[in-house]
């Protein structure tokens, strides 16, 4: 389960930080020129959330001892993304973005009992 755990991270992470390469690449953040203060620290924190889910899952996948304490951090910042980014697309009418969100909290969640439940064993 370490492994699953270690590829979903690795994926998740890759993709918080591609997307937000891709938006800002294309020039579709229109939120920069509104309210560059407020999207600039979102960018950041999700920048940051992501590369901390790479680093945990490449630790999990080596099994380093440090990388099973950076796991529940950086599943915690994940879900609290998972929990406010859906509203901005739904807002926007965009559903099927909603329920990947929702998607990818319940296999979080999942993957956070089984973490929890091993180490309690």
């Amino acid at each position: 389960m370490q492994r699953v755990r270690a590829v979903f991270n690795v994926f998740v992470g890759l993709s918080m930080v591609g997307v937000w390469m891709m938006l800002y690449g294309t020039g579709s953040i229109p939120e920069l020129a509104a309210e560059p203060i407020r999207i600039l620290l979102h960018i950041a924190a999700e920048l940051a959330t992501g590369i901390a889910l790479i680093v945990s899952g490449v630790g999990l996948w080596r099994c380093m001892s440090w990388a099973k304490e950076l796991y529940w951090l950086a599943t915690g910042a994940l879900l609290y993304t998972l929990i406010q980014s859906p509203g901005y697309y739904a807002q926007l009418g965009q559903w099927p973005m909603v329920i990947l969100f929702a998607l990818l909290f319940i296999i979080t969640v999942i993957l956070l009992l089984a973490a929890d439940k091993r180490r309690r064993t």
